[in-house]
């Protein structure tokens, strides 16, 4: 088994914590991990990206897949935290692979393109999944907690189990306030549900 992962947004808004939660999450589950990271936080708003590579074949000294970057053409799943960020890595997709993203725009350009017909585009894609992912974060009680809908969007086109992406959710947040974390599993299990 092998699966190649793109996760795509903007500066803030955890594309970064998204990949290091299913990275560690991977390794708990026995999976071999690849991954990349092209930071654009020179300023806030920049463009996030990384490549997530997983297999279940390698051995101590290193993961079967040959290289971090996941090939044009090759993504069995793009995460994206806002729409616009999604289609921009659309090449990056599999025919069979699934696109999630949050359904919000972060508007950091001036003329952001008609979000109605983005996500008519989104939705036009045979595997895709549009999240209201704001609103979850703050029925689970943390409003700055979509990055955790959308990793809970996007588990069940992952090859890790539930509860250990709910483990590695409680052991990355186990230095914070016992609120933060549980608001934190809220937001992947609502994310989750959406998804479902």
């Amino acid at each position: 088994m092998k699966k190649d992962i793109i996760l795509a947004g903007v500066g803030g808004q955890g594309v970064l914590s998204i990949a290091a939660i299913i990275a560690h999450a991977a390794v708990s589950a026995g999976l071999s991990v690849r991954q990349s990271e092209v930071h654009g936080m020179a300023q806030r708003g920049g463009a996030v990206l990384a490549h997530l590579r997983l297999s279940d074949t390698g051995d101590a000294v290193g993961p079967s897949i040959a290289s971090d970057l996941v090939p044009q053409g090759g993504a069995d799943l793009i995460i994206a935290m806002e729409p616009v960020e999604s289609l921009r890595y659309t090449a990056w997709l599999a025919p069979e692979g699934a696109l999630v993203t949050a359904a919000e725009p972060f508007v950091n350009i001036p003329d952001y393109p008609d979000i109605a017909g983005i996500l008519k585009v989104i939705a036009a894609f045979p595997v895709n999944r549009i999240v209201q992912a704001e609103g979850l974060a703050k029925e689970a009680g943390l409003a700055r907690a979509v990055n955790m809908v959308m990793v809970g969007a996007a588990s069940p086109f992952l090859p890790i189990p539930e509860k250990t992406l709910e483990a590695t959710i409680t052991a990355m947040f186990a230095n914070k306030d016992a609120s933060v974390g549980e608001a934190n599993k809220r937001a992947f299990n609502l994310g989750r549900a959406a998804a479902a």
